[in-house]
C-alpha cells in the first residue's frame, strides 16, 4: 500500500477546471504611471502580539512549523478553490454512472499531474494539510471524500491514513490545540507580510482573541 494513497483526495480537488477571474470597477491612471489600474492599493499595517518562547527548542519547533505551513498552504488553498468548481461540474452530470466515470477520468489525470509533488510531503506536512483543508473549506477531509465519493472510499482513505498516525477526521481548532494556534499565527503574519496569498477561510479566527485565550492558559 503506497504511503500517499490517502493524498488521493487532494488530487481530486486539484482539477483542471480553471474559473476565470474578472475585475470590476473603472480604470485609474496614476500620475507618473503609464499602466491603468483598477484602484489605488494602500498597504494595511497590521500589529501582532509578540510571540515568546521559553526555550530555544520551542523557537526551533516554531520555525520548522512555519516551513511546513508555507509548504502545504498552497495545496489547501487550491483544494478550496477547486471544490466549488468540481461540485458545479458534477451537478451538470445527471447520471450516477456518468459522475463516477468523470471522477475516475479526472482522478487518473490529476494523479499523474501531482503525484510526484505530493509524494514529497512528510507525515507532519500531511497532518497540517488535512487541518488546513478543514480551515479553508469548513469540512474535514473525511467528510469531503464521503460527499464526493462514497462512505466506503472515505473509510479506506481513513484506514490508510491511520497506518501513518494520521486522521482525515482531524479538525482545525486553534482555540484548543496549541499547534493550530501557532499555525494561525504563522498564516496571519505571512498574509500581512505578503509571503502567502490569503484566501478567505470558511473558518475564520481573530488572532488577538486567540492570543488572549492562550495567554490565560499559561
Amino acid at each position: 500500500m503506497k504511503k500517499n494513497t490517502f493524498f488521493l483526495f487532494f488530487l481530486f480537488l486539484l482539477s483542471t477546471v480553471y474559473a476565470q477571474q474578472t475585475q470590476e470597477g473603472p480604470l485609474l491612471l496614476i500620475e507618473g504611471d503609464s499602466i491603468p489600474q483598477y484602484g489605488i492599493t494602500l498597504k494595511e499595517v497590521v500589529v501582532f502580539q509578540p510571540l515568546r518562547f521559553k526555550t530555544r527548542e520551542e523557537l526551533k519547533r516554531y520555525v520548522l512549523l512555519r516551513r511546513r505551513v508555507f509548504r502545504v498552504y498552497p495545496y489547501a488553498k487550491l483544494a478550496a478553490d477547486r471544490l466549488t468548481v468540481l461540485n458545479d461540474r458534477l451537478n451538470e452530470i445527471e447520471s450516477k454512472r456518468g459522475r463516477k466515470k468523470y471522477l475516475k477520468r479526472l482522478e487518473k489525470f490529476i494523479y499523474k499531474e501531482f503525484e510526484e509533488e505530493l509524494k514529497k510531503l512528510s507525515k507532519s506536512q500531511g497532518r497540517i494539510l488535512i487541518k488546513l483543508v478543514h480551515r479553508q473549506t469548513g469540512s474535514t477531509t473525511f467528510d469531503l471524500v464521503k460527499e464526493l465519493r462514497t462512505g466506503w472510499k472515505a473509510f479506506v482513505y481513513q484506514t490508510t491514513a491511520s497506518l501513518f498516525s494520521l486522521s482525515l477526521k482531524d479538525q482545525y481548532n486553534p482555540e484548543e490545540i496549541l499547534e493550530d494556534y501557532l499555525i494561525e499565527d504563522i498564516l496571519q503574519r505571512a498574509f500581512a507580510d505578503q509571503y502567502l496569498i490569503e484566501q478567505p477561510a470558511a473558518i475564520d479566527y481573530d488572532l488577538n482573541a486567540l492570543y488572549s485565550i492562550w495567554k490565560e492558559k499559561e
